[in-house]
């Protein structure tokens, strides 16, 4: 995981001296003539001191309980140029992940505040549901509500709430992972959620399970349809399907896909399903991402027409690379790393167990070292392979291994099928090697886990969705379609200046879409006017939807233009009766006109 981003000198030559009462850790940089450090390395020695780096034209020292001064007194020899304090440094980057352990306390993934997610309160009564479209939700993760989880199986896919593969378990997590002081935090925690089971033991499925699926949803009364899933080729069966679920005010969010080319993935590429990308935690759109072209040519030769509709590209992004969320119960392998005390990113290499110990550094360790008996050795990575590193390590007297990536990054690696250590191993960011190097000490823990990492659009995905539910949960008088116009008109915006292929309109931001949705209401307001005909609305719910029955008389065109919540919804036939559908709640006012007319019957409210 890409959570330190520290980047910087491991020396900053200065002329100048820095007073101080006494530095972190009692360490201290010492600038001096490569030709003279042996004198210096031995004086400070003798002097009591650790030396722990022998750098380019200095050296980095530790003296127990000595502050700045002291430490100049003792050191009074001229060939030392500058004695100054061997500051801490941390990773600094965009955003990260809470640092800890899930398995013990509650983590909050550094998407939930780069989306905002976080400054905004889940309505919980509200009644928002995403449908979860996926491999199911296995039972065994503690980290959800499971009395607000119901769920559905398909054919020949088993028990939508059994194990099917984590990405089901993950993707749920995302979007709804319970605030209850462990784990990982949800973007609307806590939400309720329907779960439908699509993907065979093969894992994967065909587009006419998702339209049925569709249909599951919205039998559940779910508001959002929410699918880390995609393929090549479109069909009508499947996008009258998700059509049909974002006109009746529902909203359907689904992943560009992980090629990292330009062709359009479906169900995302269907108009009435939006489109989602993945960034990382400093903004950068991951190289896996998708990003077909907004433009659409209809006809052919000279009667070919080029349009841009930005529903059939990236619409949005959230983050979606080394994504932190649920697993099956000890389904994930997981390592912590803790240097002098603080929590560093890690990866988990090879073989579980724990080690604690001070450190020793290697270099690329390609021979035995006695001077590691006991230690964790610090390897920089290179020249032979891990196995060979560890294996050197562990013949050393070794207890544990930290191999530092050699590129930006965190190093991601095995120790090979033939693995012959035992030693405990976990791969350490590039970003990090200052710190790790300065380190005193470590403790490392390799083991399994019920949260673990994953990568895609489709772990950006449900951060959507999630971020949509806990918008609307806070504005449910809005359609998704509200919902979704919210979230890309207050996006980050990132990349090339504008609406581009990659981001869409941007980073998706919950803050700014609740304040933009508190402003301005939601859809276009047009008042239509007041005339003679009689219209009366009567509203129930059946089959997890809500619906109301509008009756009419005194219309005098064919069609009638029927108006909802002061906005045109729909022109029908004037037949005298029109039912509608859709998942929300709040109050309803319609009233029905003569098409394309001022003649209008007065306005009648229905409240859910």
């Amino acid at each position: 995981m890409k959570v330190s981003k520290f980047t910087g000198s491991v020396v900053a030559i200065a002329i100048s001296t820095v007073l101080s009462a006494q530095a972190a850790d009692d360490r201290y940089i010492i600038q001096v003539d490569n030709s003279k450090k042996g004198i210096v390395k031995a004086l400070a020695k003798q002097l009591g001191g650790d030396v722990k780096i022998d750098g380019n034209g200095f050296l980095a020292a530790s003296f127990a309980g000595k502050d700045l001064e002291s430490v100049k007194g003792l050191l009074n020899n001229p060939h030392i140029k500058v004695i100054e304090e061997d500051h801490r440094r941390m990773p600094l980057s965009v955003y990260n992940d809470d640092t800890g352990n899930p398995m013990t306390g509650q983590v909050t993934p550094y998407a939930v505040y780069q989306s905002q997610a976080n400054q905004v309160n889940f309505n919980a009564s509200a009644g928002m549901k995403v449908c979860v479209i996926d491999s199911g939700l296995d039972r065994s993760n503690p980290d959800f509500v499971w009395n607000n989880i119901t769920g559905d199986n398909d054919s020949g896919t088993g028990n939508w709430d059994e194990n099917g593969g984590p990405h089901g378990t993950h993707v749920a997590g995302t979007i709804g992972a319970a605030d209850n002081n462990v784990g990982v935090v949800g973007m609307a925690p806590g939400v309720d959620m329907h779960i439908v089971k699509v993907f065979n033991a093969d894992g994967w499925g065909y587009s006419s399970d998702l339209a049925y699926a569709a249909d599951k949803c919205s039998n559940a009364g779910a508001n959002i349809i929410s699918m880390s899933l995609g393929g090549g080729g479109a069909n009508s069966t499947e996008e009258n399907a998700f059509k049909a679920f974002t006109e009746s005010g529902g909203l359907v969010v689904a992943a560009a896909g992980n090629d990292g080319n330009n062709v359009r993935s479906y169900p995302a590429g269907y108009s009435s399903v939006m489109m989602i990308g993945a960034n990382d935690a400093d903004n950068n759109i991951a190289d896996f991402s998708q990003f077909p072209s907004c433009t659409v040519t209809t006809g052919r030769g000279k009667k070919a027409t080029t349009t841009t509709d930005e529903t059939v590209c990236v619409e949005v992004t959230a983050g979606g690379v080394d994504t932190l969320s649920t697993y099956p119960a000890g389904g994930a392998t997981s390592s912590a790393l803790t240097a002098d005390g603080i929590f560093f990113a890690s990866s988990s290499m090879e073989n579980s167990g724990s080690a604690s110990g001070n450190t020793y550094f290697m270099g690329t360790a390609e021979s035995i070292d006695s001077s590691a008996n006991g230690k964790v050795c610090v390897i920089d990575r290179g020249n032979i392979s891990f196995h060979d590193k560890v294996q050197n390590c562990e013949n050393s007297g070794g207890v544990g291994a930290v191999i530092i990536n050699n590129e930006a990054g965190m190093l991601y690696g095995t120790l090979g099928d033939t693995n012959a250590t035992t030693i405990p191993a976990v791969g350490g960011a590039f970003e990090d090697r200052t710190a790790l190097l300065a380190a005193t000490s470590m403790d490392i823990t390799i083991g399994t886990s019920d949260y673990g990492f994953m990568s895609g659009t489709s772990m950006a995905t449900p951060a959507v969705s999630g971020v949509a539910a806990l918008v609307w949960s806070n504005h449910n008088n809005c359609t998704g379609t509200d919902i979704r116009n919210a979230l890309k008109a207050t996006a980050e915006d990132a990349g090339a200046a504008g609406n581009d292929v990659y981001f869409g309109a941007g980073i998706v931001k919950a803050a700014a879409a609740d304040a933009y949705l508190t402003a301005n209401g939601c859809g276009d307001v047009v008042e239509p006017p007041v005339g003679d005909i009689a219209l009366s609305a009567n509203g129930y719910r059946s089959k997890g939807k809500n619906k109301v029955d509008l009756s009419w008389s005194g219309a005098s065109t064919s069609d009638v233009d029927i108006y909802r919540n002061g906005s045109f919804y729909r022109n029908t036939a004037n037949d005298g009766a029109y039912t509608d559908s859709f998942r929300t709640y709040g109050s309803y006012t319609y009233s029905v006109c003569d098409a394309g007319s001022a003649n209008c019957s007065e306005n009648v409210t229905v409240t859910f």
